[in-house]
């Protein structure tokens, strides 16, 4: 599903990424740790088409993604590519709902398939007594759940996720991680994890851990 290679990012004078390899089967769960600065969030980055390596490829189910022009390389990550991040950034004056459903409407699909589609998410990830409620109405761990769906809405091949339990409670965290595998069990995802969490990386498929811009 994702095959990388020769991947050098530097900003300035120092070279974060220093001639990655990394690939991830269809359906697998991969944990990438290491200190901070290592070079995992930039390559987490690159991977998920937010920014440009400066050396190296990225084939996303068979797409050089960097060959694509602007345009289509944004349609192509919203529909391939979800991500979450250590902090939900939900539309705070949206609801749960509307938050979902914004990936969505984004990518053209705004109607009853859609919405159905947020709704299961919803109800998978234990929220869906939450869809009409705005963010501020709502715990951390429930803001996590409710930036997993809008993640998923596009039913994309392949889910990004930086520190995604780095701001939650500890009860709330281990709740997380194994949703992970439950959303890995019921849709097939890709998931590539950035974590500095053990419990997290040890229940992954596989955990590589970087140093200095490498995997060791």
């Amino acid at each position: 599903m994702i095959e990388a290679t020769g991947i050098e990012k530097s900003f300035g004078t120092l070279k974060v990424l220093k001639g990655i390899d990394f690939s991830a089967s269809n359906g697998e769960v991969v944990s990438i740790v290491g200190a901070s600065g290592a070079g995992k969030s930039t390559l987490l980055s690159i991977l998920g088409s937010l920014s440009r390596p400066d050396a190296g490829k990225v084939l996303i189910d068979g797409t050089d993604i960097f060959s694509l022009g602007e345009k289509p390389l944004a349609a192509f990550r919203n529909r391939k590519i979800g991500f979450v991040f250590q902090f939900h950034h939900l539309l705070p004056e949206f609801t749960a709902m509307e938050n979902v459903l914004l990936p969505a409407m984004i990518g053209g699909s705004y109607g009853a398939a859609a919405r159905s589609r947020a709704e299961e998410l919803l109800e998978v990830l234990g929220v869906a007594g939450r869809a009409s409620h705005k963010p501020a109405e709502m715990s951390g761990g429930e803001q996590q759940r409710v930036a997993v769906a809008r993640a998923l809405i596009n039913s994309p091949s392949i889910l990004f996720a930086d520190e995604p339990s780095g701001n939650l409670d500890s009860v709330t965290r281990a709740e997380l991680h194994q949703m992970f595998f439950t959303l890995r069990e019921r849709y097939g995802t890709t998931i590539v994890i950035v974590t500095h969490d053990k419990d997290l990386a040890a229940m992954s498929d596989r955990a590589l851990e970087m140093k200095d811009g490498l995997f060791v």
